[in-house]
């Protein structure tokens, strides 16, 4: 990705933010609070909504996040949970008309969109209890594709449904704001990172960032498989292939990482964290034999 197409992906996700609050607020909401009160009975905890939305353990990353039981049962009824899919399946093309969101409940999935060039740019790597297809609620239609990464399981959101729904409940119009705003956090940050950092900075906050999603899941923020190619690595963070498995090496030599082929041990993240943060104190370190 350019810091080109960069600045215009975050341009086009805040004029998305707009639309949909548009969008979601045109009936009143009968006085409802905008956010329950955390005394009221009805609210559950987040480990009752996982018991109520069908033992889903990604309900506090997704969307029935504050729900009362009623409404995780009300939105359960408009989800479709389609057949597993596959490695280079496709969950939508660009061009396609716009008619669901989805959410990765298991394994990964990759959105890109066709460069000038004719080949992929990556935009982006989504993982379970992320969600996908929001960039095309400005136009009704894709702007970009998403194809999956290995086997995985995807909950499909039908948006017309979920845009009535979010009308009637508060919290989760509220959740999908808390989307799309991080939605374009992320850009922004990743506009910074290909605007300013180097190579092996760019690399090393990809894998903490991994690190940190990971962690939020329940998982080990240490120990990985990478679901993409280091060539795939390497289109998202604009770098060439072979940058990224000579970088790859290097971190491997200097104790940061134990690394074979898809599989990652992070050894040292704050030696990781201060290549990132740039701290001169930590840099040292790390650089000693």
């Amino acid at each position: 990705m350019t810091l080109g197409q960069a600045i215009a992906l975050r341009e086009n996700l805040s004029v998305i933010y707009l639309i949909l609050i548009k969008r979601i607020c045109k009936m009143p909401l009968m006085n409802t609070p905008a956010f329950p009160a955390l005394a009221d009975s009805k609210v559950i905890s987040f480990e009752s909504i996982r018991v109520a939305c069908r033992n889903c353990t990604l309900s506090t990353l997704c969307l029935p996040l504050g729900l009362t039981p009623e409404d995780v049962e009300r939105l359960d009824s408009i989800v479709r949970r389609n057949r597993p899919l596959h490695r280079g399946d496709y969950l939508f093309q660009s061009g396609e008309r716009f008619r669901s969101l989805y959410v990765v409940k298991t394994g990964s999935v990759k959105t890109f969109a066709q460069s000038t060039e004719g080949g992929e740019q990556v935009l982006g790597f989504h993982l379970p209890g992320e969600i996908i297809g929001l960039d095309a609620i400005d136009k009704d239609a894709h702007v970009c594709s998403a194809r999956v990464l290995e086997t995985s399981a995807v909950c499909e959101l039908p948006f017309s449904r979920l845009e009535e729904l979010s009308v009637t409940i508060p919290s989760l119009q509220h959740q999908m704001y808390r989307l799309l705003s991080k939605e374009i956090a992320h850009e922004t940050e990743m506009l910074l990172l290909l605007g300013k950092k180097s190579a092996e900075d760019r690399l090393a906050t990809f894998l903490l960032s991994l690190s940190q999603r990971f962690r939020k899941r329940g998982l080990s923020p240490t120990d990985f498989y990478l679901s993409m190619s280091r060539h795939e690595i390497g289109n998202y963070l604009g770098l060439a292939v072979e940058t990224v498995s000579r970088l790859f090496t290097r971190f491997h030599d200097e104790g940061l990482l134990k690394v074979d082929r898809k599989h990652i041990q992070l050894t040292d993240l704050e030696a990781l964290e201060a290549m990132v943060s740039h701290s001169p104190v930590e840099e040292y370190r790390r650089r000693l034999p």
